[in-house]
């Protein structure tokens, strides 16, 4: 009975082969669901790399923006 996967884990298992199958492809359909609003895929798909890139990007905008509106 325990070597049976549970269908959340057997999802889960599935997602994670198919980010590791075509990283590019999934983050395009991540980037789609990032905008209604699944930050998980997101950020899942977009790895340490892309992560940072984007805290940076976030942060450098809140400067610009409190430096004109001050």
């Amino acid at each position: 009975m325990s070597d049976k996967e549970t269908p959340e884990k057997q999802r889960e298992r599935l997602r994670q082969e198919e980010l590791k199958k075509n990283p590019i492809g999934i983050m395009n359909d991540a980037y789609k669901r990032g905008n209604s609003g699944n930050l998980v895929d997101l950020v899942g798909s977009l790895g340490w790399k892309g992560i940072g890139i984007l805290i940076l990007v976030i942060i450098i905008g809140f400067v610009i923006l409190s430096l004109l509106f001050k």
